[in-house]
């Protein structure tokens, strides 16, 4: 990089070090992990629309219409809504808050208000004078 103009290596270090980040490389491991996720809550969705399917002796569920007006593409959505949020919730966000919990109970909690600080430098000063 000895050719280019300081401007241009301090611009390609910036991006190397933006690259570097440790929240892009972060949220770049949730992009993936989530696409991936997401096949696995549409095929788990597939199967729960077959079994209502089977249930209601209906085909296709998508393609379900009362009166002529074609409601099964809303029911699906909504069955494959319900079903992400609750594999989601129930698989990542109440093990993850249980963790977190028993992380918070082991912690001691060394906070004092900026208010309490500010009295006990005073009351230590006060003391020495």
């Amino acid at each position: 990089m000895s050719g280019l103009a300081p401007a241009k290596v301090a611009a390609v270090t910036g991006f190397k070090n933006f690259l570097m980040r440790g929240n892009l490389i972060e949220l770049a491991v949730a992009f993936i992990m989530g696409a991936a996720f997401a096949t696995v809550v549409s095929s788990f969705t597939k199967v729960i629309l077959d079994l209502i399917g089977l249930a209601g002796d209906v085909e296709g569920l998508s393609d379900v219409a009362v009166r002529g007006v074609n409601i099964g593409g809303f029911i699906t959505a909504l069955i494959t809504f319900v079903l992400t949020a609750a594999v989601v919730y129930f698989l990542i966000v109440l093990p993850y808050n249980r963790v977190s919990s028993f992380r918070q109970k082991e912690e001691p909690v060394l906070r004092a208000s900026t208010e309490d600080l500010l009295v006990e430098i005073r009351d230590l000063l006060r003391d020495k004078v």
